[in-house]
């Protein structure tokens, strides 16, 4: 099994391709190793005590180090664990529980949004879905939309888009204008 690797925008976070599915749908960011418990495989990558964030995209895992590790010393044993993990086909997530079952990130507004507003926010989400989230999928990250509320698009930037140096540019320069062009009810747009 070969997986390839590439480096993303954020100089901390490397994109690794098993060639093969790792999400069927969404994706899913693990900020911290409590976040990780869910995953056998993010639990892995956490437990090196070198790694400072996962994200799980359809065909990607993007692995972020933490700030003091070099990634010469972080890639072999990222490399590893994902050959150790996808050659043993074992599951992505932990058996639970119905009460570990949650909304997926992508579909929970964190602002109360006025319902006069739906027709705007489905536009949104649909430009989103169609034309942001692959572009920023290609970068090894994720973009997750958070809430419409007065002119404002709340969103929020997970895996290698979380904590880029570019990304508020992204975010303010080819997002805002793309999204503005489009909706030109959306007057601003923050990262939460």
């Amino acid at each position: 099994m070969l997986i390839e690797i590439e480096k993303t925008p954020n100089p901390a976070t490397r994109k690794f391709l098993p060639g093969r599915t790792v999400m069927e749908t969404g994706g899913r960011d693990f900020a911290s190793p409590e976040a990780a418990e869910a995953s056998p495989l993010a639990d892995a990558l956490f437990a090196t005590g070198m790694v400072d964030g996962v994200y799980f995209g359809r065909d990607f895992v993007s692995v972020s180090a933490a700030p003091t590790v070099e990634w010469n010393a972080l890639e072999p044993e990222v490399l590893t664990i994902l050959l150790d993990h996808f050659m043993l086909d074992a599951p992505l997530f932990r058996q639970g529980s119905a009460a570990d079952i949650a909304v997926a990130a992508d579909a929970q507004a964190t602002i109360e949004e006025d319902p006069a507003d739906a027709d705007i926010i489905e536009q949104i989400k649909e430009l989103l879905d169609t034309r942001v989230r692959p572009a920023v999928a290609q970068d090894g990250g994720d973009i997750v939309y958070r809430g419409f509320k007065g002119g404002t698009l709340y969103l929020a930037m997970q895996g290698a888009c979380a904590g880029c140096p570019s990304s508020a540019v992204t975010l303010k320069r080819g997002v805002e204008s793309l999204i503005r062009h489009y909706v030109p009810e959306v007057e601003t747009i923050e990262a939460v």
